[in-house]
């Protein structure tokens, strides 16, 4: 097992240059779903931390309210893997989501976008935009071809 200082780093670097991941929830009826969503990730060399901004009133909400966790992957033709398992929580103060708007709007490409390209995401108070907190529970890191080597991490 890798500590999650040695670990961290090499999830964020495939994350965010994969950029786009499979999350799956589970609804209230125990059955798994999919989609594919655009987490930015926040490591301060102690705590990793992702953020998804995402419709507060979407079927994932739903899910996460009867089950506040997630599972995530990034996968990338040349086989590199980064998934993550987390604790999912809506943190939707104007103040938190002004600043994940801003998070997104900032951040250089790939990662970065201007999140009112999405319809219905005027601004960052806009109803439809929320903020969703990843808080991983496990990591796991396996770069191209080398499954001999995977690295992990729970906590």
């Amino acid at each position: 097992m890798t500590s999650l200082p040695d670990l961290a780093p090499a999830f964020v670097e495939i994350a965010h240059r994969i950029v786009w991941c499979t999350v799956a929830t589970v609804d209230p009826k125990g059955r798994p779903r999919t989609r594919i969503l655009h987490p930015i990730w926040e490591w301060d060399g102690t705590t990793l931390v992702g953020w998804i901004a995402t419709g507060p009133q979407s079927p994932k909400a739903a899910h996460l309210a009867s089950t506040p966790l997630v599972s995530l992957t990034y996968w990338d033709p040349s086989h590199d893997v980064a998934t993550a398992d987390a604790e999912a929580s809506w943190h939707n103060d104007d103040e938190t989501r002004t600043w994940l708007w801003n998070r997104y709007k900032d951040a250089p490409a790939p990662v970065g976008y201007d999140p009112s390209i999405v319809p219905g995401w005027d601004e960052p108070t806009s109803p439809g935009f929320g903020a969703l907190r990843l808080d991983p529970t496990a990591l796991r890191v396996i770069r191209a071809l080398d499954f001999a080597n995977a690295q992990s991490w729970r906590k």
